[in-house]
């Protein structure tokens, strides 16, 4: 959009442009405001992804390891992180 400053109407398209501009920070901070709320969730997600998935692989971990020794297989666990349950935080 081309702003004609110089025109017959200078003042009326600078209060135009100052609207404009005001617009145009409100809209900023409401973006930011929003990133930073979906970067909060997409950290509580990702420590959310990784708790069920330690406690699902503290589920299956013996079972994987009583079929790998059946099988003469030798099984090295990964390194996991794991979080209490939803029951037990507080």
């Amino acid at each position: 959009m081309k702003f004609h400053l110089f025109e017959k109407n200078s003042e009326a398209y600078i209060r135009k442009s100052r609207e404009y501009l005001e617009e145009a920070n409100l809209a900023r901070v409401e973006h930011q405001a929003a990133a930073e709320h979906h970067a909060a969730l997409a950290k509580m997600y990702a420590e959310r992804i990784a708790r069920i998935e330690a406690e699902i692989s503290s589920v299956l971990q013996p079972s994987i390891l009583r079929e790998s020794a059946e099988n003469g297989e030798r099984f090295k666990p990964e390194a996991v992180v794991v979080y209490p349950s939803r029951g037990t935080r507080t």
